[in-house]
Parts: structure tokens; C-alpha cells; sequence
């Protein structure tokens, strides 16, 4: 069976092969005959258009009159090796796209079945940056897993770390059908999207009752909707890296997290999460500035979560709600990635609307 598996691979290679020398001697072909042209007095437009018309097998007529034996050779040369550089060129486009389709093909059955092949396996939605950290260390278990994204990019990263692979929407059923939901142990739906990680739950629930499901969710309010929706579990990225934010400023030897090798540290490991770890300065006038931190994360929508704030000497960790935000004070700032720029928000005035006032 390998030995037929490998008959196929170098078959389906060769066609790629087989294309660039193909081009490569239709090129050559063309920059000889051009240059024969020229040769004989032609200009460079007069050479290349004739010989585009001979190889093209066109017909439309001499650009010059072909009366010695010398133009004679160079045009019968041109119509010998061109036609047939063309005739062998459009019968390997016509096999390499063959064989990508075939390729195409023959790679997703032999995906599919061995996904069928699968039982007990966990599926996980979104191959992102949680999802990259989560197949890893699944993988490094010994958990068999399957990924499931829409990304082509993405999908080729998995299927180049040996994963098993399903290219579509995870919102649609069928491609939790093909990822083997009925046999699955686990759903891990960890796609930014809260929507989409909602809408996924659902899906999956409705398909396989007793699958325990694991989504994670941005907005706090989304916790409560995938716990309907029929998550076992929810995970909450921003919290887990504040709460482990937190235990870490609870530490003496971890209790100023504004060095600057503290906070590489720390941002290196919540990079894992999709958290990103500024520290901002909160310049007099911003749009930060003169707030609680209550305030502050209200306005913010949820995108970032205070951990600590540095005023001259003194570093307050955990602060409270209605800690002021003060003018040159370095603000610790914990966000999503995809959320808003914090430094913004402490640096510069920004418009904020409610209802018809701007503020």
C-alpha cells in the first residue's frame, strides 16, 4: 500500500516539473528565433511579432517578406520547435491541473477516512492562537484531535504538524458531521467570535447530547448565553489572565510588574492566551484620565481590564473601582488583541457618544 501510495505521489508531482521545462524551452525557443530575425536586419518588434504569430500558429501573414534561404531555415526552425513547444505546453497544463484536482481529491478521502476511523477524539474549532497552543499540547498527550477552520492558511499550518484536518464553516452541520461529532469525546470552540462560538454550541449540542463542550467567550455576557446554549464548560481568556495577573502582584518577588523584564515575562506567557500585557501612561487631558477604573473598563466596553497602576514611588495593586486615574500615572492594562488600543485611550482625547451628546 505505501509503495502504491508513493508510485502516486511522484506521478502527481511530475506534472509541476514537466510544466517549468516545457516553459523554459518554449521561452528559449522564442528568444532564439527572435534573435535569428534580428539577424537577418528585422527590427526587434518586427522579430518578436513574427515569431509570436509562427509559435501561436496564428496565421495572419509574413511581417516580412521571407525570400532567402537564410529566413527560409529560421522560419521553418520556429514553426518545427514552437508548435510543438505548445502542443507539449497545453497538454501539461491540462495534466497539472489534473493532477491538482486529483491531488485534491485523493488527500481529502484519505483525510476522511481516517477521521471515520476516529473515536473518543476531541474536534477543535479555530485554529488561532488558542487553538494552535491547545492542538499542541493536546497532540503532546496523545489525544487524538481534529481541526476544524475555514483559513487556508491555517489549514495548511495544521495539516503541516500532523494534524487531522476539516476545511469549512464549524457553524454548519454537516462540517461537524464530517469531523466525526457523533464519535467525539470533546468540542473545544475557541474562535474570537463570541457569535460564532454561541451558534457553534448550539450546533453541537443539538447533534451529539452527551458531548461535553468547552467554548470560549470575550464579552463577560457571553458566559451565560453558551451556558444555555449548551457549553459544559466556558472560558473566559481575559479573566484567566487577569486572575493570573493578580496571583502573580500577590507575590513579593512578583509584586512590581512595571519592570521591564517582569513584564516581557508576563506578556510572553499571556501571548499564549491572545492577551496582550501595556503598560500606558495616562497624559493630563486623555480620554482615561481623571476616571475611576470602574469607569475606565465601562467605557472600554470589556477590551482591556486594569490590573495596576504606578504613581511615582508607590505601585497600587488590584485597584479598586473608584481608584482616580491620574494625570502621569503608569497604568498596567490587560486587553484582547483584537480589542481597542490602550494607548490611545490614555494618550490622546478621544469622542465618546450617549444618545445625542458627545463628550
Amino acid at each position: 500500500m505505501r509503495r502504491i501510495y508513493a508510485d502516486a505521489e511522484s506521478v502527481l508531482a511530475s506534472p509541476a516539473r514537466n510544466l517549468a521545462a516545457i516553459v523554459a524551452f518554449v521561452f528559449t525557443v522564442m528568444v532564439f528565433a527572435t534573435l535569428g530575425y534580428m539577424a537577418a536586419g528585422w527590427s526587434f518588434a518586427d522579430a518578436s511579432y513574427m515569431v509570436l504569430l509562427t509559435v501561436y500558429t496564428v496565421g495572419y501573414g509574413e511581417v516580412r517578406p521571407i525570400d532567402t534561404p537564410y529566413l527560409h531555415g529560421v522560419t521553418v526552425a520556429t514553426m518545427v520547435f514552437g508548435c510543438t513547444g505548445m502542443i507539449l505546453l497545453t497538454g501539461v497544463l491540462v495534466q497539472f491541473f489534473t493532477a491538482m484536482q486529483l491531488r485534491q481529491i485523493l488527500g481529502a478521502n484519505r483525510m476522511q477516512s481516517r477521521i471515520e476511523k476516529l473515536s473518543g477524539h476531541v474536534i477543535i474549532c479555530g485554529f488561532g492562537r488558542i487553538g494552535v497552543t491547545l492542538a499542541r499540547d493536546l497532540a503532546a498527550a496523545g489525544m487524538p484531535l481534529v481541526i476544524v477552520d475555514r483559513g487556508a492558511e491555517r489549514l495548511a499550518e495544521a495539516e503541516a504538524a500532523g494534524y487531522l484536518c476539516i476545511a469549512g464553516d464549524a457553524t454548519e452541520e454537516e462540517i461537524l458531521n464530517a469531523a466525526g461529532i457523533a464519535r467525539a469525546r470533546v468540542l473545544a470552540t475557541v474562535l474570537p467570535d463570541d457569535a460564532a462560538n454561541v451558534f457553534i454550541t448550539l450546533s453541537a449540542r443539538n447533534l451529539s447530547p452527551r458531548l461535553e463542550i468547552i467554548a470560549r467567550g470575550e464579552a463577560p455576557t457571553t458566559e451565560r448565553k453558551l451556558l444555555r446554549a449548551g457549553a459544559n464548560q466556558v472560558v473566559m481568556p481575559t479573566h484567566i489572565g487577569a486572575e493570573r495577573i493578580a496571583r502573580m502582584i500577590l507575590f513579593p518577588a512578583s509584586a512590581d510588574l512595571s519592570s521591564h523584564e517582569e513584564l516581557v515575562r508576563v506578556q510572553r506567557d499571556l501571548g499564549e492566551l491572545g492577551l496582550d500585557l501595556e503598560l500606558v501612561p495616562a497624559h493630563a487631558g486623555s480620554a482615561m484620565c481623571n476616571l475611576s477604573v470602574g469607569q475606565a473598563e465601562r467605557q472600554a466596553a470589556g477590551a482591556f481590564f486594569i490590573v495596576q497602576i504606578k504613581r511615582g514611588s508607590e505601585v497600587i495593586t488590584r485597584p479598586a473601582s473608584d481608584e482616580i486615574i491620574q494625570a502621569d500615572d503608569a497604568v498596567l492594562v490587560l486587553m484582547r488583541d483584537s480589542g481597542v488600543k490602550a494607548r490611545k485611550l490614555f494618550t490622546a482625547k478621544i469622542e465618546i457618544r450617549a444618545g445625542r451628546t458627545r463628550f
